[in-house]
């Protein structure tokens, strides 16, 4: 069934918030089957339109539609943010907290790269302590091997320790 761009356009604006009007509940009162909304709702998250799911609240929303936001509201003032936020109905607090979310989440290949840095240094000063315990460990070893063969030999040439001889 073909729908007009008009009524297919009027829809998604149900699905947009504040409205966030869940699809079956869509589809009941359109007469459009959910399959069709959600191939609608694909389509214009693909062309780039904001459209959250209707369940989620802002803090469910998908990474794309936060990011989306932010972009969104870059450029906007207060007063274009606080009537952008009531359209949505999110808080600007949130939209702070996505900002420095899509800020720290660009600059992960520094920080995973100093975190490994720093985690091989660890690794090699673990490691150098370890090479150093068990070489004191192998000399150790050794002086008592040594002990005990000199022993043997003294025993093998004087007889046994104490002086008692048969």
């Amino acid at each position: 069934m073909a729908y007009s761009p008009e009524r297919k356009a009027a829809v998604i604006g149900k699905m947009l918030p504040p409205n966030n009007m869940p699809l079956g509940r869509l589809a009941k009162e359109e007469g459009i089957s959910v399959a069709t909304l959600a191939k609608w709702r694909a389509e214009a998250r693909a062309k780039g339109q904001f459209l959250p799911d209707a369940k989620a609240g802002p803090e469910g929303w998908s990474s794309e539609d936060k990011l989306s936001a932010v972009i969104e509201t870059a450029s906007l003032n207060e007063v274009e943010l606080g009537e952008y936020c009531r359209r949505r109905g999110i808080y600007p607090d949130q939209l702070t907290v996505w900002r420095e979310a899509c800020a720290r989440a660009n600059d992960w290949e520094r920080a995973a790269s100093r975190q490994i840095a720093r985690e091989t240094r660890d690794a090699n000063k673990r490691v150098q302590q370890l090479e150093r315990e068990l070489a004191r460990k192998e000399k150790a070893l050794a002086e008592a091997a040594a002990l005990m063969i000199l022993r043997k030999k003294a025993e093998a040439i004087w007889g046994p320790e104490g002086g008692a001889e048969e």
